[in-house]
């Protein structure tokens, strides 16, 4: 499957996801509203996704992957399946154990997650139980991680990118199948939570299935962990989930510091983060899954001027969708804020203050897809410390912006702060891959960015001409009735995508000929 296909898969049901998430949302504050049982559940919900960037996803898959694609092209599907049992083996025990030893240390868990629960022993009571029931996700999830991981290996990408879409939807449907029969509603989306777990193991179970693999944990951990390939799977890990504790660390010191603000500035930045995420999810991620088993692939075989063909194209459709989606945000933030979330007591004064940190935001939104495509060119390489070692730095360097921004410009000070992490944290990839001679931007490569940034900058002048236009017809437009100011926003939107296209075209920036070619060329 070509990049480009890899991309699209895994970034449409990607997006599918982050549609649904929005949804699950909604539901979960219509029924839990704002209160005593609502903040205990969303300490229970972060929880396992805590540890699950910890151990799952970021670092386990990183490690993995790349092993695993070469263990595939050098030693066949037998030998490579056969890795991937002892693996999940070691894994799975290990897993169990420290799931169980945190089962028993909850209520101190608790009270260090969240010491303001102190104050309140019913509290603590609650999300005890909460995190009781949903911590057992996390060994759930770590095995979905590894079923994604051996499915991305094998350039199935669907299956995986959808996984998440199950949990959403497990947790949307509780609200009507579990909650009703629960005493506190909270205990039904707890319940969703882990049951949802159980859902994507069987699902990507059956994806394996469709492939003709097969995994399963073996007894014999002992054994297992004398083999040198497990030892040498796991001395990488190790860095990997260095590296996710860095970030973490960094997501903390940021709510505390956002918390010192003022009232109201984490949900300012809760929003405008979570709206962000959308493209940075969608295109970054598929664009690091996509690439990570191509790469390890054509690196094993040694098809280096490929490999830096791939990660040319990689940049490319990083810059192509980022920053046309970055001028947008920056465009058209407040009408954005203003019709997804001013309803209730989300004010006019919310929407203004949430859409300047959405600005902010948008700014440094193409480094990070940027980021997200290049990284993946030293895990494909079995380097997993010098990623590490970059995080450090931007962990560094948003912590002392966030201490100097914060105190003049407040919540957009902190967003102001992640952007410049962000642009340091793509000149260090930039400079660390080319100091290596494992890749550097090409002088085309260059010309197209330079195109794409310029057509970007002509839509969302497009763009704000368009909506200047609505004004002076309609007076002020998004005090019209909710649907009609949603499809104007709409029209904006397309409009803003039109534009774009049209100028691509022009400057050959796209080739729709070459476009059709990737959408239907077939796995080699």
């Amino acid at each position: 499957m070509s990049l480009f296909k890899s991309v699209a898969t895994f970034g449409g049901f990607t997006f599918l996801s982050r549609i649904t998430g929005f949804v699950r949302d909604m539901v979960l504050a219509d029924v839990l509203g704002a209160g005593m049982a609502s903040d205990a559940f969303f300490v229970s919900f972060k929880l396992p996704n805590l540890f699950r960037s910890l151990f799952a996803e970021g670092a386990f898959t990183s490690a993995f992957v790349p092993l695993f694609s070469q263990k595939l092209i050098s030693e066949g599907k037998k030998k490579s399946v056969f890795f991937a049992s002892e693996a999940l083996s070691v894994l799975f025990f290990f897993l169990l154990i420290f799931v169980l030893i945190f089962e028993l240390l909850m209520p101190y868990v608790v009270t260090v997650l969240a010491p303001g629960f102190a104050s309140d022993p019913a509290k603590i009571e609650l999300a005890t139980t909460l995190c009781r029931i949903t911590f057992v996700f996390l060994l759930f999830i770590s095995i979905v991680s590894f079923q994604a991981g051996i499915l991305n290996s094998f350039e199935k990408f669907a299956a995986p990118a959808t996984a998440p879409i199950i949990l959403n939807l497990t947790m949307i449907s509780s609200a009507f199948v579990i909650v009703p029969f629960m005493p506190i509603p909270a205990y039904g989306f707890a319940i969703g939570i882990t049951l949802s777990g159980i859902f994507e193991i069987l699902w990507l179970r059956f994806a394996l299935h469709k492939i003709d693999v097969k995994v399963r944990p073996f007894v014999h951990i002992h054994k297992i962990l004398k083999n040198p390939e497990i030892k040498t799977l796991f001395k990488k890990i190790a860095p990997g989930v260095v590296g996710a504790g860095i970030y973490q660390i960094n997501m903390v010191l940021d709510t505390i510091l956002v918390s010192l603000v003022g009232t109201g500035a984490i949900s300012w930045l809760y929003y405008a983060n979570r709206l962000e995420q959308l493209p940075l999810g969608v295109v970054g991620a598929a664009i690091s899954v996509a690439l990570l088993p191509i790469l390890s692939k054509q690196l094993k075989s040694g098809d280096i001027i490929e490999s830096k063909a791939t990660q040319d194209k990689a940049v490319f459709y990083a810059a192509l969708l980022s920053f046309p989606a970055a001028v947008l945000m920056m465009v058209l933030a407040y009408p954005m804020i203003n019709i997804l979330f001013e309803h209730g007591k989300f004010s006019n004064a919310d929407s203004i203050k949430t859409s300047y940190a959405l600005i902010a935001y948008a700014v440094g939104l193409p480094c990070y897809v940027m980021v997200k495509a290049l990284m993946p060119n030293f895990f494909a390489r079995g380097d997993t410390v010098t990623p590490v070692k970059f995080s450090a730095v931007v962990f560094a360097v948003n912590f002392c912006f966030n201490l100097i921004l914060m105190f003049q410009f407040g919540h957009v000070g902190i967003a102001s702060a992640t952007t410049i992490a962000a642009f340091v944290s793509l000149g260090q990839y930039i400079y660390g891959l080319k100091k290596r001679g494992f890749w550097c931007f090409s002088k085309p490569l260059v010309i197209q960015i330079i195109k794409i940034i310029g057509v970007s900058i002509l839509m969302g002048l497009a763009v704000s001409s368009l909506e200047n236009g609505f004004d002076m017809v309609f007076g002020d437009w998004l005090k019209l009735p909710f649907l009609i100011k949603l499809c104007l926003f709409g029209f904006l939107g397309a409009s803003g995508l039109t534009t774009f296209l049209i100028f691509a075209f022009i400057l050959h920036i796209l080739d729709i000929k070459e476009i059709m070619k990737m959408f239907l060329k077939k796995k080699a």
